[in-house]
Formats: structure tokens, sequence, C-alpha cells
């Protein structure tokens, strides 16, 4: 495991945290803010984790799904409110609200995705 810059990564992790941006600020529909956002999560994620670390690809992409199914899962015992940030929006919106089933669905197609276009 190395720590180097791969540019190609981060230029994939700066468009990817733009689109997530331009998702969570300016879409309002029932799918893609949801779903698209929560499949496009854990590819930035993945390409943040990889243009700073040279490991196995495999190893990054189920450790990001991992991490995606704790957050998931700390939603479902609200730790937002627990913690006492239920009243900055940013936070409500990088960590969540509500644990859904759905959500566990998208990061897992994500991840998926990743290691198909990782072959």
């Amino acid at each position: 495991m190395h720590l180097k810059i791969n540019c190609k990564y981060l230029e994939y992790a700066i468009v990817l945290l733009l689109t997530e941006a331009f998702i969570a600020l300016y879409v309002t529909d029932a799918f893609v803010r949801p779903y698209v956002g929560d499949f496009l999560v854990v590819i930035l994620l993945y390409c943040t984790v990889k243009s700073v670390l040279d490991t196995n690809k495999t190893i990054i992409a189920l450790s990001v799904l991992l991490f995606s199914y704790l957050l998931e899962t700390l939603q479902y015992f609200r730790i937002v409110e627990i913690l006492g940030l239920d009243k900055y929006p940013l936070a409500n919106v990088i960590i969540g609200t509500s644990f859904a089933w759905i959500d566990i669905l998208a990061y897992t197609l994500g991840t998926i995705t990743v290691l198909i276009v990782e072959r």
C-alpha cells in the first residue's frame, strides 16, 4: 500500500463530487436524488481513496462498501441526532438521517459497477 497521487482518479472524484453537489442542491425528484445519488456516492468515495492510495482495487471497493453500510446502519440508530448535529443541514446531507434498504442496494450496485469497470 503506497500513498501516491493518481490524477486520473482525482479528476473522477472531483467530477463526481460536483455531480453529487448538483444533485443535493438542485434535484428534487423521487429517483435521481435518493437513488442515483447513493449509487454515485460509493463511486465517489472509491475514486477519492484510489486517488491517494495505490493498493488493491477490490479491497478499496469493498472497504468503501462496508463504510457505506456502516453509515447507513448509523442512520438507523439516528446518529446525527445522538451527536447533536441534526440542526446542521450539511451534517444531515453528508451523514444522512434515515435508514433505507434501497440505499443498501444502491451502494451495492455502485460497488458492483466499480468492480466491473475496474476489471
